[in-house]
């Protein structure tokens, strides 16, 4: 397989530290219910051909039970750390986050990790004063130096209402499911209002869960247009709208070829059309149990 010259460009966070417009996850199809599972031979494998087809952006989580792999993965690349942004979150132990941040980078085997993320807001119940509380605390995580940039997934607008009333810092950015099914309203507007970016998890939703949905044949149309996949299509219609996609594989040649996304752009006419066209069906992948069916925010 040739290896694609290609670098992955940055995105600038509000903070001033950049983050790779794309990230490899290792939640999802890695996902381990069990934490005292052994560790996943495959995964680690998969995360070295991430980082030697050219990802430097690594996303995890305590949840995922994968920080270990993560870890090793990492040392077993060499790649210098320095060159990498690797992201975790918290929620398992939100209780007590600064033991948390050390349990996790003592599995990733790290000094610090680039960006901390509170996984989600629904440990707070609705209690404003509970996210506010949580969120002074991951500012003092970075203001100890164990982690570079802090943010927050999952959290809707009276989530970031809340904690903006109070912080002192305020979030880098925010990881949401994001895709032409599940567009959230106003709630991109609403970051940008705030200069909080925005990362997309399960961005491939319409081809892998959803497949068979109206935006099917503008993606093979524009796929054509373009000589690439419709994966990359999803993968640039995020990036177009400065929403940084997480994805995953673990097949080298699907890994390489998703950074084609930087080779070309979508026109906003095409951008626009995926947009309309994906809001006329609604799917949602995760959180079912916390959202209704026809909940689209």
């Amino acid at each position: 397989m040739a290896k694609l010259d290609i670098s992955v460009p940055d995105l600038t966070l509000p903070d001033g530290n950049k983050i790779p417009l794309i990230g490899y996850g290792l939640g999802t199809a890695w996902y381990k219910s069990d934490s005292n599972a052994p560790k996943d031979q495959k995964l680690i494998e998969a995360t070295k051909v991430a980082l030697k087809v050219g990802y430097r952006h690594l996303d995890g989580a305590e949840v995922y039970n994968t920080e270990e792999e993560l870890g090793d993965a990492i040392k077993q690349s060499q790649v210098p750390r320095e060159q990498l942004f690797v992201t975790t979150k918290v929620i398992v132990n939100i209780e007590d986050i600064p033991a948390a941040i050390d349990k996790s980078l003592k599995k990733l085997g790290l000094d610090y990790v680039d960006l901390y993320l509170i996984h989600s807001p629904f440990f707070a119940k609705g209690d404003k004063k509970a996210l506010q509380e949580k969120w002074a605390q991951l500012e003092q995580i970075a203001a100890a130096g164990k982690a570079k940039s802090i943010g927050v997934s999952n959290f809707l607008k009276p989530h970031l209402d809340a904690i903006l009333e109070t912080a002192k810092v305020r979030p880098a950015i925010n990881q949401i499911e994001f895709h032409p099914y599940l567009q959230h309203g106003d709630l991109l507007a609403y970051h940008k209002n705030k200069d909080i970016r925005v990362a997309a998890y399960a961005p491939l939703t319409p081809l892998i869960r959803a497949k068979g949905g109206p935006i099917d044949g503008i993606l093979d149309s524009l796929a054509k247009k373009y000589a690439v996949s419709p994966g990359e299509i999803l993968l640039r219609w995020s990036i177009d709208q400065d929403v940084l996609p997480i994805t995953t594989s673990s097949s080298e040649q699907r890994l390489s070829d998703y950074l084609r996304v930087f080779t070309f752009k979508l026109t906003p006419k095409e951008v626009e059309e995926i947009s309309q066209v994906g809001n006329t069906h609604h799917y949602r992948a995760f959180w079912n149990d916390v959202f209704g069916a026809d909940d689209r925010s």
